[in-house]
């Protein structure tokens, strides 16, 4: 197995397959595949916390479905892209060496690479699309290759170290490091800050990887500029549209 990253703001992953190797993904993560490539989507049981990790992620909102991409016969390639800009990072895993990464992150994997549920934490209606806070995990053996958007920003925290992070800027980061969610302090700073109303509080040892994109702050960004019915636009008027500002900005706030 071979593989490569090609590309700069939209890259994409290209891997080589010998016959009978194979990768996997969440469904739905192909771009292009080669025709001796065969699929086979499943929900992913074995070593991946079995039929309650299986409940477990589909509670949560993750998808539960993953689909296998093997080499049959004749060497093949599969190929995924990126879902907006970013970068792709690959993480070699092994026992004592797993890691966390935000619920859109994981693109492929090896076949011993486990995805389980590493951290969700309920912050009420309409806080991060209204499923809380997630984070998966990803152990096994093998390697894996993470989605990460916009640039990335490295940072290897030593022992107590203290990082606190806009939550949707948490990309990626080792399971030796310590997180948690936390309330910004002050009303004010909740009301009036446009930052959102909660952090990320993240503890060393370890390294952790920022993205510069949170993908629901894209989404709030380009939201501002669709055509709103008639009802919407009444809205906004007077202190309904205070209430929408602060609202917004709690919104923009999230993972």
């Amino acid at each position: 197995m071979q593989a490569r990253i090609v590309g700069t703001t939209m890259p994409v992953l290209e891997v080589d397959l010998d016959p009978n190797e194979s990768v996997f993904s969440e469904s739905g993560e192909l771009s292009w595949m080669t025709a001796s490539i065969q699929m086979a989507t499943h929900t992913q049981m074995g070593g991946g916390g079995g039929l309650f990790g299986v409940l477990k992620r589909a509670v949560a909102g993750a998808s539960i479905f993953m689909t296998e991409y093997r080499a049959i016969q004749y060497p093949g390639s599969v190929s995924f892209a990126t879902k907006v800009p970013g970068h792709i990072v690959p993480v070699e895993l092994a026992p004592g060496q797993e890691y966390l990464v935000h619920r859109h992150g994981f693109l492929c994997a090896t076949p011993q690479v486990t995805i389980t549920l590493g951290f969700q934490q309920s912050l009420g209606a309409g806080i991060f699309g209204g499923d809380g806070f997630l984070l998966q995990r990803i152990g096994g053996m093998g390697t894996a290759w993470l989605e990460l958007s916009g640039e990335l920003v490295q940072k290897t925290l030593a022992p107590g170290e203290v990082l606190r992070v806009h939550p949707g800027h948490v990309g990626a980061f080792q399971a030796s490091v310590g997180f948690q969610i936390t309330m910004v302090p002050g009303i004010k700073n909740m009301i009036f800050g446009g930052d959102g109303i909660f952090l990320a509080e993240i503890v060393g040892p370890g390294t952790v990887w920022l993205q510069t994109l949170p993908i629901s702050r894209l989404a709030h960004q380009i939201y501002e500029y669709l055509p709103k019915a008639p009802a919407q636009q009444a809205g906004t008027v007077g202190g309904a549209g205070l209430l929408g500002g602060i609202v917004g900005s709690i919104l923009s706030g999230g993972q």
